[in-house]
Protein backbone atom coordinates (compact mmCIF):
# COMPACT_ATOMS: atom_id res chain seq x y z
CA UNK A 1 0.00 0.00 0.00
CA UNK A 2 1.39 3.26 -0.73
CA UNK A 3 0.28 6.97 0.58
CA UNK A 4 0.57 10.35 1.34
CA UNK A 5 -14.38 20.52 15.38
CA UNK A 6 -13.50 21.98 18.55
CA UNK A 7 -16.24 23.75 20.12
CA UNK A 8 -20.00 23.60 19.34
CA UNK A 9 -19.84 27.39 18.30
CA UNK A 10 -17.18 27.75 15.79
CA UNK A 11 -17.33 30.35 12.57
CA UNK A 12 -18.90 28.84 9.48
CA UNK A 13 -18.15 29.85 6.21
CA UNK A 14 -21.18 28.41 3.93
CA UNK A 15 -20.23 26.67 0.67
CA UNK A 16 -20.26 28.99 -2.37
CA UNK A 17 -19.21 31.97 -0.42
CA UNK A 18 -16.76 34.40 -1.34
CA UNK A 19 -14.06 32.72 1.61
CA UNK A 20 -11.64 31.54 -1.15
CA UNK A 21 -10.05 27.99 -0.82
CA UNK A 22 -5.97 28.68 -1.35
CA UNK A 23 -4.89 25.62 -3.47
CA UNK A 24 -1.05 24.62 -4.02
CA UNK A 25 0.86 26.54 -6.94
CA UNK A 26 2.89 23.11 -6.83
CA UNK A 27 1.45 22.02 -10.07
CA UNK A 28 2.60 19.02 -12.11
CA UNK A 29 3.34 21.35 -14.54
CA UNK A 30 4.87 24.19 -13.39
CA UNK A 31 6.26 24.09 -10.11
CA UNK A 32 8.14 27.20 -8.26
CA UNK A 33 10.08 26.14 -5.31
CA UNK A 34 10.38 29.71 -4.08
CA UNK A 35 7.31 30.85 -3.84
CA UNK A 36 5.80 30.16 -0.09
CA UNK A 37 2.39 30.86 -1.10
CA UNK A 38 2.06 26.95 -1.95
CA UNK A 39 1.10 25.53 1.58
CA UNK A 40 -1.50 22.38 0.19
CA UNK A 41 -4.49 23.11 0.60
CA UNK A 42 -5.06 25.67 3.35
CA UNK A 43 -8.61 25.79 4.53
CA UNK A 44 -9.35 29.22 4.14
CA UNK A 45 -7.96 32.81 3.44
CA UNK A 46 -9.78 35.29 5.30
CA UNK A 47 -8.13 38.53 4.91
CA UNK A 48 -7.55 40.36 1.60
CA UNK A 49 -4.11 42.02 1.19
CA UNK A 50 -5.10 45.14 2.68
CA UNK A 51 -6.59 43.28 5.82
CA UNK A 52 -10.61 43.62 5.26
CA UNK A 53 -12.52 40.60 5.88
CA UNK A 54 -13.51 38.88 2.30
CA UNK A 55 -16.91 37.90 4.11
CA UNK A 56 -19.45 39.23 6.22
CA UNK A 57 -21.85 35.93 6.58
CA UNK A 58 -20.83 34.38 9.78
CA UNK A 59 -23.32 32.23 11.06
CA UNK A 60 -21.82 31.73 14.24
CA UNK A 61 -18.50 32.09 16.24
CA UNK A 62 -17.44 30.96 19.67
CA UNK A 63 -15.45 33.19 22.42
CA UNK A 64 -12.24 30.89 22.65
CA UNK A 65 -11.88 29.95 18.50
CA UNK A 66 -13.87 33.29 17.82
CA UNK A 67 -10.62 33.67 14.71
CA UNK A 68 -10.38 30.24 13.61
CA UNK A 69 -13.05 29.81 10.60
CA UNK A 70 -14.59 26.62 9.78
CA UNK A 71 -15.61 25.01 6.60
CA UNK A 72 -19.42 24.27 5.57
CA UNK A 73 -19.52 20.83 4.39
CA UNK A 74 -22.09 19.01 2.27
CA UNK A 75 -23.90 16.33 1.92
CA UNK A 76 -24.50 16.18 5.64
CA UNK A 77 -26.19 12.19 4.67
CA UNK A 78 -22.44 11.31 4.62
CA UNK A 79 -23.00 11.20 8.66
CA UNK A 80 -26.36 8.99 8.49
CA UNK A 81 -24.55 5.30 8.23
CA UNK A 82 -23.83 3.74 11.51
CA UNK A 83 -21.38 1.44 9.55
CA UNK A 84 -18.10 2.56 7.31
CA UNK A 85 -18.60 1.86 3.30
CA UNK A 86 -17.15 -1.28 2.09
CA UNK A 87 -15.83 -2.83 -1.32
CA UNK A 88 -18.96 -1.06 -3.04
CA UNK A 89 -16.63 -1.53 -6.57
CA UNK A 90 -14.50 -4.85 -6.75
CA UNK A 91 -11.68 -5.28 -9.08
CA UNK A 92 -14.28 -7.40 -11.63
CA UNK A 93 -16.39 -4.19 -11.89
CA UNK A 94 -14.30 -0.77 -10.92
CA UNK A 95 -15.43 2.61 -10.62
CA UNK A 96 -14.06 5.18 -13.65
CA UNK A 97 -13.39 7.90 -12.10
CA UNK A 98 -11.59 11.01 -13.14
CA UNK A 99 -8.64 13.10 -12.61
CA UNK A 100 -9.08 16.26 -10.94
CA UNK A 101 -5.74 17.82 -9.84
CA UNK A 102 -2.50 16.59 -9.73
CA UNK A 103 0.05 18.57 -7.41
CA UNK A 104 3.83 17.47 -6.36
CA UNK A 105 3.87 18.42 -2.68
CA UNK A 106 7.77 17.96 -1.83
CA UNK A 107 10.76 20.57 -2.39
CA UNK A 108 13.41 20.05 -4.95
CA UNK A 109 15.43 18.45 -1.81
CA UNK A 110 13.38 15.69 -0.93
CA UNK A 111 14.42 12.48 -2.12
CA UNK A 112 12.02 11.41 -5.04
CA UNK A 113 8.88 13.03 -5.54
CA UNK A 114 5.50 12.99 -3.69
CA UNK A 115 2.00 14.00 -5.86
CA UNK A 116 -1.19 14.83 -4.02
CA UNK A 117 -3.74 13.63 -6.21
CA UNK A 118 -7.52 14.65 -6.13
CA UNK A 119 -9.63 12.00 -7.87
CA UNK A 120 -13.72 12.99 -9.03
CA UNK A 121 -15.70 10.25 -7.93
CA UNK A 122 -19.09 12.20 -8.30
CA UNK A 123 -20.27 11.14 -4.42
CA UNK A 124 -20.71 7.53 -6.00
CA UNK A 125 -17.93 5.94 -4.23
CA UNK A 126 -18.24 7.51 -0.58
CA UNK A 127 -15.97 6.37 2.48
CA UNK A 128 -14.95 7.13 6.03
CA UNK A 129 -11.67 8.51 7.32
CA UNK A 130 -8.67 6.04 7.54
CA UNK A 131 -10.22 3.78 4.55
CA UNK A 132 -8.39 3.46 1.32
CA UNK A 133 -9.15 2.74 -2.09
CA UNK A 134 -7.86 0.40 -4.60
CA UNK A 135 -6.58 1.71 -8.10
CA UNK A 136 -6.36 -0.59 -11.07
CA UNK A 137 -3.45 0.91 -13.75
CA UNK A 138 -3.92 0.64 -17.19
CA UNK A 139 -2.12 -2.04 -19.30
CA UNK A 140 -1.70 -5.97 -18.79
CA UNK A 141 -0.86 -8.05 -16.11
CA UNK A 142 2.52 -8.87 -16.83
CA UNK A 143 2.04 -12.37 -14.88
CA UNK A 144 -1.62 -13.24 -16.67
CA UNK A 145 -1.59 -12.19 -20.10
CA UNK A 146 -4.97 -10.84 -21.54
CA UNK A 147 -6.08 -9.73 -17.69
CA UNK A 148 -5.75 -6.16 -15.77
CA UNK A 149 -3.48 -5.19 -13.60
CA UNK A 150 -3.82 -6.18 -10.25
CA UNK A 151 -5.23 -3.51 -7.65
CA UNK A 152 -2.73 -1.59 -5.83
CA UNK A 153 -3.96 0.03 -2.22
CA UNK A 154 -3.96 3.73 -1.59
CA UNK A 155 -4.74 5.52 2.28
CA UNK A 156 -7.32 8.10 1.48
CA UNK A 157 -5.34 11.43 2.14
CA UNK A 158 -9.02 13.47 2.74
CA UNK A 159 -12.16 13.59 4.87
CA UNK A 160 -15.27 11.81 3.62
CA UNK A 161 -16.34 15.59 2.53
CA UNK A 162 -12.93 15.91 0.02
CA UNK A 163 -10.66 18.67 -0.54
CA UNK A 164 -14.03 20.54 -1.94
CA UNK A 165 -15.88 19.40 0.91
CA UNK A 166 -18.75 18.52 -1.43
CA UNK A 167 -18.44 14.73 -1.04
CA UNK A 168 -17.16 14.09 -4.58
CA UNK A 169 -13.87 13.95 -4.58
CA UNK A 170 -10.84 11.95 -2.47
CA UNK A 171 -7.43 12.40 -2.38
CA UNK A 172 -4.31 10.39 -2.51
CA UNK A 173 -0.96 10.99 -1.75
CA UNK A 174 1.75 8.93 -3.72
CA UNK A 175 5.12 8.70 -3.77
CA UNK A 176 6.59 8.07 -7.30
CA UNK A 177 8.43 4.19 -7.01
CA UNK A 178 11.57 4.81 -9.35
CA UNK A 179 14.47 1.70 -9.36
CA UNK A 180 17.99 2.55 -9.82
CA UNK A 181 20.37 -0.38 -10.62
CA UNK A 182 22.23 -0.17 -7.94
CA UNK A 183 25.96 -1.29 -10.44
CA UNK A 184 25.11 1.71 -12.77
CA UNK A 185 22.92 4.00 -10.36
CA UNK A 186 20.99 4.87 -13.56
CA UNK A 187 17.18 4.66 -13.54
CA UNK A 188 15.56 1.51 -14.60
CA UNK A 189 12.20 2.55 -15.60
CA UNK A 190 11.39 -1.44 -16.18
CA UNK A 191 10.92 -1.77 -13.07
CA UNK A 192 9.61 1.65 -11.56
CA UNK A 193 6.36 0.94 -9.58
CA UNK A 194 3.46 0.61 -12.35
CA UNK A 195 0.67 2.69 -10.66
CA UNK A 196 2.53 5.04 -8.58
CA UNK A 197 4.36 6.82 -11.92
CA UNK A 198 0.62 6.10 -13.55
CA UNK A 199 -1.18 8.65 -11.13
CA UNK A 200 2.00 11.10 -10.60
CA UNK A 201 2.02 11.13 -14.70
CA UNK A 202 -1.72 11.70 -14.79
CA UNK A 203 -3.44 14.88 -16.17
CA UNK A 204 -6.17 16.76 -15.63
CA UNK A 205 -9.58 14.82 -17.12
CA UNK A 206 -7.86 11.48 -17.44
CA UNK A 207 -10.21 8.48 -16.38
CA UNK A 208 -8.91 5.99 -13.63
CA UNK A 209 -10.51 2.68 -12.32
CA UNK A 210 -11.14 2.48 -8.67
CA UNK A 211 -11.88 -0.01 -6.19
CA UNK A 212 -13.45 0.28 -2.27
CA UNK A 213 -13.28 2.03 -0.27
CA UNK A 214 -11.65 -0.71 2.23
CA UNK A 215 -10.27 -0.89 5.27
CA UNK A 216 -11.89 -0.82 9.03
CA UNK A 217 -8.34 -0.95 11.03
CA UNK A 218 -7.71 2.50 10.89
CA UNK A 219 -10.74 3.98 10.87
CA UNK A 220 -11.47 7.23 13.87
CA UNK A 221 -13.04 5.75 16.70
CA UNK A 222 -15.94 8.94 17.46
CA UNK A 223 -17.68 7.46 19.98
CA UNK A 224 -16.03 10.10 22.64
CA UNK A 225 -14.98 13.26 20.81
CA UNK A 226 -12.55 14.10 23.52
CA UNK A 227 -10.26 11.32 22.97
CA UNK A 228 -6.40 11.21 21.96
CA UNK A 229 -5.54 10.07 19.24
CA UNK A 230 -1.64 9.35 19.10
CA UNK A 231 -1.01 9.27 15.57
CA UNK A 232 2.33 8.04 13.86
CA UNK A 233 3.62 7.81 10.27
CA UNK A 234 6.34 7.80 8.18
CA UNK A 235 6.52 9.91 4.82
CA UNK A 236 3.17 8.68 2.91
CA UNK A 237 1.46 7.21 5.82
CA UNK A 238 0.55 10.23 6.82
CA UNK A 239 -2.50 10.28 5.23
CA UNK A 240 -5.12 8.72 7.10
CA UNK A 241 -3.85 11.49 9.39
CA UNK A 242 -4.82 14.50 6.94
CA UNK A 243 -8.50 12.85 6.60
CA UNK A 244 -8.86 12.69 10.29
CA UNK A 245 -7.15 16.23 10.95
CA UNK A 246 -9.14 17.71 8.16
CA UNK A 247 -12.55 16.32 10.59
CA UNK A 248 -11.25 17.49 13.53
CA UNK A 249 -10.43 21.00 12.87
CA UNK A 250 -10.95 22.52 9.51
CA UNK A 251 -14.52 21.45 9.16
CA UNK A 252 -17.57 22.03 10.71
CA UNK A 253 -19.59 18.71 11.24
CA UNK A 254 -22.49 19.24 13.38
CA UNK A 255 -22.29 15.56 14.29
CA UNK A 256 -18.80 15.66 15.29
CA UNK A 257 -17.40 18.15 18.02
CA UNK A 258 -13.64 17.55 18.66
CA UNK A 259 -12.63 18.43 22.24
CA UNK A 260 -10.09 15.93 22.93
CA UNK A 261 -6.18 16.13 21.91
CA UNK A 262 -4.38 14.99 18.52
CA UNK A 263 -1.18 14.41 18.36
CA UNK A 264 1.10 13.50 15.18
CA UNK A 265 4.44 12.23 14.78
CA UNK A 266 6.15 12.16 11.37
CA UNK A 267 8.98 10.83 10.21
CA UNK A 268 10.64 11.94 7.06
CA UNK A 269 14.26 12.94 5.41
CA UNK A 270 14.48 16.39 5.75
CA UNK A 271 12.38 19.11 5.39
CA UNK A 272 11.68 19.48 1.86
CA UNK A 273 10.11 15.97 2.38
CA UNK A 274 7.59 17.30 4.84
CA UNK A 275 3.74 16.89 3.57
CA UNK A 276 0.71 19.14 4.22
CA UNK A 277 3.30 20.64 6.86
CA UNK A 278 1.59 24.10 6.34
CA UNK A 279 -2.02 22.26 7.26
CA UNK A 280 -0.47 20.64 10.34
CA UNK A 281 1.51 23.90 11.35
CA UNK A 282 -2.16 26.00 11.22
CA UNK A 283 -4.00 23.69 12.91
CA UNK A 284 -0.83 24.08 15.83
CA UNK A 285 -1.56 27.54 15.75
CA UNK A 286 -5.29 27.72 15.87
CA UNK A 287 -5.74 24.82 18.42
CA UNK A 288 -2.91 25.15 20.58
CA UNK A 289 -4.91 23.21 23.56
CA UNK A 290 -6.17 20.12 21.02
CA UNK A 291 -3.22 19.66 18.39
CA UNK A 292 0.44 18.79 19.17
CA UNK A 293 2.73 17.82 16.25
CA UNK A 294 6.58 16.20 15.99
CA UNK A 295 8.90 15.94 13.05
CA UNK A 296 11.81 13.76 13.42
CA UNK A 297 13.87 14.37 9.79
CA UNK A 298 16.29 12.23 9.52
CA UNK A 299 19.27 13.69 7.40
CA UNK A 300 18.73 17.02 9.69
CA UNK A 301 18.07 15.88 13.04
CA UNK A 302 19.90 14.11 15.56
CA UNK A 303 18.85 11.65 18.52
CA UNK A 304 19.97 11.87 21.70
CA UNK A 305 22.79 9.20 20.97
CA UNK A 306 23.98 10.88 18.53
CA UNK A 307 22.75 8.94 15.45
CA UNK A 308 19.91 9.63 12.99
CA UNK A 309 16.48 10.91 14.34
CA UNK A 310 13.98 8.43 13.45
CA UNK A 311 10.46 8.32 14.48
CA UNK A 312 10.83 6.17 17.11
CA UNK A 313 13.64 8.11 18.38
CA UNK A 314 10.63 11.04 18.85
CA UNK A 315 8.26 8.75 20.56
CA UNK A 316 11.04 7.61 23.23
CA UNK A 317 11.53 10.98 23.36
CA UNK A 318 8.06 11.42 24.87
CA UNK A 319 7.82 8.09 26.19
CA UNK A 320 6.87 8.92 29.75
CA UNK A 321 3.46 10.85 28.47
CA UNK A 322 2.98 8.83 25.70
CA UNK A 323 2.57 5.63 28.20
CA UNK A 324 0.01 7.95 30.43
CA UNK A 325 -2.60 8.64 27.74
CA UNK A 326 -1.74 5.07 26.20
CA UNK A 327 -2.86 4.25 30.50
CA UNK A 328 -5.63 6.30 29.78
CA UNK A 329 -7.13 4.74 26.74
CA UNK A 330 -5.94 6.89 24.21
CA UNK A 331 -5.88 5.55 20.77
CA UNK A 332 -2.47 5.09 18.62
CA UNK A 333 -2.26 5.03 15.40
CA UNK A 334 0.85 3.52 12.79
CA UNK A 335 1.08 3.90 9.20
CA UNK A 336 4.06 3.93 6.84
CA UNK A 337 6.46 1.36 5.51
CA UNK A 338 6.34 -2.09 6.81
CA UNK A 339 9.97 -1.19 8.01
CA UNK A 340 8.85 1.68 10.55
CA UNK A 341 7.33 -1.27 13.21
CA UNK A 342 10.38 -3.41 14.23
CA UNK A 343 12.18 -0.30 15.28
CA UNK A 344 9.02 1.09 17.06
CA UNK A 345 8.15 -2.17 18.67
CA UNK A 346 11.80 -2.35 19.99
CA UNK A 347 11.56 1.19 21.85
CA UNK A 348 8.38 0.61 23.35
CA UNK A 349 9.87 -2.83 24.56
CA UNK A 350 12.59 -0.71 26.35
CA UNK A 351 10.39 2.01 27.76
CA UNK A 352 8.39 -0.49 28.71
CA UNK A 353 11.47 -2.37 30.33
CA UNK A 354 12.13 0.83 32.06
CA UNK A 355 9.18 1.44 33.50
CA UNK A 356 8.83 -1.98 34.66
CA UNK A 357 6.22 -3.88 32.64
CA UNK A 358 5.76 -6.33 30.09
CA UNK A 359 5.34 -5.14 26.68
CA UNK A 360 3.51 -8.20 25.44
CA UNK A 361 1.10 -7.77 28.08
CA UNK A 362 0.34 -4.59 27.40
CA UNK A 363 0.54 -4.99 23.51
CA UNK A 364 -2.37 -7.60 24.13
CA UNK A 365 -4.45 -5.21 26.38
CA UNK A 366 -3.89 -2.25 23.79
CA UNK A 367 -4.70 -4.48 21.11
CA UNK A 368 -8.22 -6.08 23.20
CA UNK A 369 -9.47 -2.62 24.14
CA UNK A 370 -8.92 -1.50 20.26
CA UNK A 371 -6.81 1.34 21.13
CA UNK A 372 -3.99 -0.13 18.34
CA UNK A 373 -4.17 0.62 15.13
CA UNK A 374 -2.11 -0.08 12.37
CA UNK A 375 -1.67 -0.14 8.62
CA UNK A 376 1.58 -0.45 6.62
CA UNK A 377 2.62 -1.86 3.10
Amino acid sequence: MSHLALSQGSLTAPVGSDFSIRRSVFKAQSINFNDKSWAPLLPLDLKTKNGGLRNQRIVCMSVQQASVPKVAVSPLQLEDANEPPLNTYKPKEPYTATIRSIERIVGPKAPGETCHIVIDHDGNVPYWEGQSYGVIPPGENPKKPGAPQNVRLYSIASSRYGDYFDGKTTSLCVRRAVYYDPKTGKEDPSKNGVCSNFLCNSKPGDKIKITGPAGKIMLLPEDNPNATHIMIATGTGVAPYRGYLRRMFMESVPKFKFGGLAWLFLGVANTDSLLYDEEFTKYLKDYPDNFRYDIALSREHKNNRGGKMYVQDKIEEYSDEIFKLLDDGAHIYFCGLRGMMPGIQETLKRVADGRGENWEEKLSQLKKNKQWHVEVY
